[in-house]
C-alpha cells in the first residue's frame, strides 16, 4: 500500500509524455488549397476615391489580392506605365495578365473573375 502510495505521490507531479508533447496538424502538401479566385494584382494610389472602393469591394468579399500602392513603390509605377500602359488608377490584374481592367465597376470586375476562373462568385 505504501508502495502504491509513493507511486502516486511522485507521479503527480511529473507532466505525463502526451501532456508535454505540442499539438500539431498534418498538411498534406501534395495538395494545396485551391483559391476560389485568380491570382489579384490591384495598382492603387492612398487618395482615390475609385481605389478605395475597389479595395473595400475585395475585403468585404474575402477576396485575396496584393495591393501595390504606385506613389510608395517606384516599380509599380513603372509597371504600371511601362507594361499596362497607363498613369491611371485603379488597375486590376486578374491571372497571369489574363484581364487586366482600367478602373473598377463590381459589375465588369465579376465578370472579369468569372471569365479568368470559370465557377467563382464574387
Amino acid at each position: 500500500m505504501l508502495l502504491i502510495l509513493t507511486i502516486v505521490l511522485l507521479s503527480a507531479g511529473l507532466p505525463t509524455q502526451a501532456a508535454t508533447r505540442a499539438s500539431q496538424t498534418i498538411l498534406n502538401p501534395a495538395q494545396p488549397k485551391k483559391s476560389a479566385y485568380p491570382k489579384i494584382v490591384i495598382y492603387t494610389v492612398s487618395w482615390c476615391p475609385h481605389c478605395r472602393e475597389l479595395k473595400e469591394y475585395l475585403t468585404a468579399h474575402n477576396i485575396p489580392f496584393i495591393n501595390r500602392d504606385v506613389e510608395l513603390d517606384p516599380a509599380a509605377m513603372d509597371q504600371l506605365v511601362q507594361k499596362y500602359n497607363t498613369y491611371g488608377v485603379p488597375v486590376v490584374v486578374l491571372g497571369n495578365d489574363q484581364e487586366i481592367l482600367k478602373g473598377f465597376t463590381p459589375t465588369e470586375f465579376e465578370k472579369a473573375v468569372t471569365r479568368v476562373h470559370p465557377g467563382s462568385k464574387p
